[in-house]
């Protein structure tokens, strides 16, 4: 089994989605991940559409997508004995992640001091919106807001429809990913000197790495990215959404071989032969001319017809699907992106993803269902030298529910 991390213990303070799925990341490759949650409905993903048989057991289907093979502690840590039950956890720990808004961890008593005061090898991982310092720091957002913010909406769609919102939340999910491969660098680093590190993952920087080459051009070159609706990066003419008999095909033939390989797949080879063509500068001029054509050529045809027939020509191209539809296809199917998990008191199985590559050709998936709010809260607690009477204590203050939901 592909176990990198077997052995680590991540003590996990994150809720909704870019933080629980950088510890689902960890999971995956063998940490243990102990979730804290709130005895009072746990992470907010616990609600909302759940597995049939799960209604109202607060096991939502987003809460799902992110949690597998973790385990979960709850406690209110603004009761009397929740943060010292944390520090006790911390201890015995090698990473401890939060996405709280700034200032709120050092308000609760877990701040990055007070937890390396626990434990002096500790990696601590603060995951927010705009980061640890700059002056909107301090502010809590949402991948939406996010969004809007990085200057994406801008650069989406026309420019009769933008700003447009990319549908997924793909900057909760890119920060994820990025804060999962800080904690792993980090944690060598830690391994190799002993000394705590922290480290600050912020939604707008991971939202801006995603893009680079726009940031490179608009500081490099001045360059402003307007919305270009369904254009490629490129602005190859012979690029770019083309509108078939049946559906909408995309099509990248950005460099000379691809372009010529388009050229002769439609039987357009003349365009070859047109001396205005022929040079890639006088090519770019002559756009909206070079896409009618194309585009005529195209049309004659379904898009699944010119997948295959694009395809043996080595011309980059894809019918435009629905997520159904992708995930229903053959690739995918064969990548394993997503695996079928049985989740106790569900009639039907749930499916989550799997780590995002393969090893040695097989595909990383959780062995394990998440959690159901506080399943380990006693045992955890227990196995970090917490006792009956300081249980009975963090019951007493409404630190810890009497049982498990």
């Amino acid at each position: 089994m592909f176990e990198p991390l077997k052995g680590v213990r991540v003590v996990d303070l994150t809720q909704v989605l870019a933080g629980p799925y950088a510890t689902y990341q960890l999971a995956l490759m063998g940490a243990e991940v102990i979730k804290i949650e709130p005895p009072t409905g746990g992470d907010w993903t616990r609600a909302g559409a759940s597995l049939p048989g799960h209604e109202g057991q607060g096991m939502g289907a987003i809460y799902l997508t992110q949690n597998a093979n973790k385990r979960s502690v709850s406690l209110d840590l603004k009761r009397p004995g929740a943060v010292d039950a944390v520090l006790r956890l911390v201890a015995s720990a090698d990473i401890f992640v939060e996405n709280f808004a700034p200032g709120t961890a050092a308000r609760l008593g877990l701040s990055f001091d007070a937890v390396r005061a626990a434990n002096p090898k500790i990696l601590y991982c603060s995951i927010s919106a705009y980061g640890q310092d700059g002056p909107i720091g301090h502010r809590p957002a949402y991948d939406h807001v996010v969004q809007g913010m990085c200057g994406i909406m801008r650069a989406t769609g026309t420019a009769q429809t933008e700003p447009n919102k990319v549908g997924a939340p793909y900057i909760d999910y890119a920060t994820g990913l990025n804060a999962a491969f800080a904690i792993v660098s980090a944690l060598h680093q830690v391994r190799q000197n002993g000394q705590a590190l922290r480290v600050d993952v912020a939604m707008l920087d991971s939202a801006m790495l995603l893009m680079s080459s726009m940031i490179t051009q608009a500081l490099s070159l001045g360059t402003e990215h307007l919305a270009s609706g369904n254009e490629a990066f490129s602005r190859s003419p012979a690029s770019g959404a083309f509108e078939t008999r049946r559906g909408i095909l995309m099509i990248a033939a950005n460099n000379e071989r691809q372009f010529a390989r388009l050229c002769h797949a439609i039987g357009r080879a003349d365009l070859l032969e047109d001396p205005a063509l022929a040079d890639p500068v006088e090519r770019a001029k002559r756009v909206d001319s070079l896409r009618s054509a194309i585009a005529e050529a195209i049309a004659t045809r379904t898009a699944d017809e010119w997948e295959q027939v694009l395809d043996q020509a080595r011309v980059p191209a894809a019918r435009v699907r629905t997520i159904n539809e992708a995930l229903q296809g053959e690739q995918l199917v064969a990548r394993g992106i997503a695996a079928e998990i049985a989740v106790p008191g569900a009639t039907q199985p749930g499916h989550v993803p799997t780590l995002g590559f393969k090893v040695d050709g097989e595909v990383v998936a959780p062995s394990r269902p998440p959690p159901r709010l506080g399943a380990d809260t006693e045992a955890v607690l227990r196995e970090a030298g917490i006792g009956d009477d300081a249980l009975a204590a963090l019951r007493a203050s409404g630190a810890i529910a009497d049982r498990a939901r």
